[in-house]
């Protein structure tokens, strides 16, 4: 206990200590200078940063609609059947969730979570009035009436054709465990390929990067992993260049697999595999920034960090800078776009097929330091927010002629049958302050919110539906 000594001196300041006296006006003067200078950069970053795309985007009367909250409600049904009283005093039964009753195959719920055939998103057969919709959760079909395959994918705008190329995981096979305790799998076919002038419409390009059916030391053997295959194009090269988690069946391998090709449609030459900088590689993107020089971001150290390095002048393999960000957090499935000079990245939890809680992060430099800025989820209800709309993140697209606005692409993985993992796609718009202060100290962060929107039924601006 702190006793109070009655024949302490009297701490106030006295005109005779001159010494003492202007060693405190020094400090109390620079702390004053230096609160100065911080407000005055706050809000001449806010002015900047905040402000002008904020009123730039919620002035359009679809962005307002956009961000208008919805919300969910969701009753969970009461169990079947009646357990009896000495079973439930031996184990009493615990609540039932709505992960639970997501995850489970048989639930009456099924039809909320992976809406039917009949609700499906046919461009081709759409009325008028739902043209152009996005439903989040439904079937998606490509112009041949099929259901889309491009799980865990990215999109590539390619200049040249004025085209949207998006590349993901064909997983059209029968669902399997490989053993008792392995994960949920389907044998790799290749990587699908769909084309679109409209981010609605796709066309299926075909498997631009097919499976090895018969050598089973090859890396695209159909009994491996291929996961989140994302493509860049190398302004200086003329090439397309396809970066994707390469593994074994038992997740052992961890590496980074490289393709080439001439074409956006392929099809893809594979190069080979390595674990970038020395270390195992799971759930992984990349991103070419505007100076053209491109970005590995993986999951490494068992999943509990994120790394991030430049890639070669030619993107075909990494260069021996590489920063270690996150660390301990135990984040995946990065994805990492970038807004007026800040970049973003949003990331979900390791979670395996089970869904979580996205969290945003934002740094100046991509190298780092990543702050945290929270949970960017808005609307639905608190379950919906705490697992990302039971989905995961795999892509942040930009929306073309709106500063600030952004498709935020996300896959809800359905581990009975993963063919028919669904995919969430909802806007993002980065708007207004941050509304958590920095993580190691009393700041708030200069950088503006991260929103991710629920809407069961949304569509882009009007005029982006084409390209002049």
């Amino acid at each position: 206990m702190r006793m109070k000594n009655r024949y302490r001196k009297s701490t106030t300041l006295s005109c005779n200590a001159g010494s003492r006296c202007s060693t405190y006006f020094v400090v109390f003067s620079l702390l004053g200078c230096l609160l100065l200078l911080h407000l005055y950069s706050y809000i001449h970053h806010r002015d900047r940063h905040v402000r002008e795309p904020q009123l730039r985007i919620t002035h359009h009367p679809q962005f307002r609609e956009l961000q208008e909250v919805e919300e969910e409600n969701i009753q969970i049904p009461p169990p079947r059947g009646r357990r009896s009283p000495r079973a439930a005093k031996r184990r009493p039964k615990r609540t039932t969730t709505l992960i639970d009753e997501f995850l489970d195959e048989n639930s009456q719920l099924r039809h909320v979570f992976f809406p039917g055939y009949k609700r499906a998103i046919d461009p081709m057969q759409s009325a008028e009035n739902d043209k152009y919709h996005y439903y989040p959760g439904r079937i998606w079909l490509d112009t041949d009436g099929n259901p889309i395959q491009a799980h865990g994918g990215g999109i590539l705008y390619d200049k040249y054709s004025k085209t949207y190329y998006w590349y993901g995981e064909y997983k059209d096979g029968p669902t399997y465990h490989a053993h008792k305790k392995g994960a949920a799998r389907v044998d790799i076919i290749g990587v699908g390929c769909y084309s679109s002038k409209d981010l609605w419409t796709w066309k299926h390009e075909g498997i631009v990067l097919a499976a090895e059916e018969t050598n089973e030391t090859h890396d695209l053997h159909k009994s491996n992993v291929l996961e989140r295959p994302k493509v860049i194009y190398n302004d200086k090269t003329g090439k397309y260049v396809m970066w994707m988690h390469i593994d074994d069946a038992n997740y052992t391998k961890a590496a980074v697999g490289v393709a080439i090709s001439d074409a956006p449609d392929g099809p893809f030459d594979y190069l080979g595999s390595q674990r970038p900088h020395g270390y195992e590689s799971r759930d992984m993107t990349v991103f070419k920034d505007d100076d053209g020089v491109a970005y590995l971001i993986y999951s490494s150290e068992d999943n509990s960090e994120l790394h991030i390095g430049p890639l070669t002048e030619d993107y075909l393999n990494v260069t021996s800078v590489m920063r270690r960000v996150l660390v301990g957090q135990h984040r995946e499935a990065p994805a990492l776009f970038k807004h007026q000079g800040t970049y973003y990245m949003i990331t979900s939890g390791c979670t395996g097929w089970a869904p979580n809680e996205a969290l945003a992060h934002a740094a100046e430099s991509i190298l780092g330091p990543w702050e945290t800025m929270g949970n960017p989820c808005m609307g639905g209800n608190k379950m919906f927010r705490l697992t990302t709309y039971f989905a995961q993140s795999t892509f942040v697209l930009p929306i073309p002629g709106f500063p600030g606005s952004f498709i935020f692409m996300a896959d809800r993985w359905n581990p009975a049958d993963l063919k028919d993992s669904r995919y969430v796609w909802l806007p993002l718009i980065v708007a207004g302050p941050a509304d958590q202060p920095l993580e190691y100290s009393f700041e708030f962060p200069l950088w503006s919110r991260v929103s991710i929107y629920w809407h069961r039924k949304w569509r882009l601006p009007q005029g982006l539906n084409s390209f002049k």
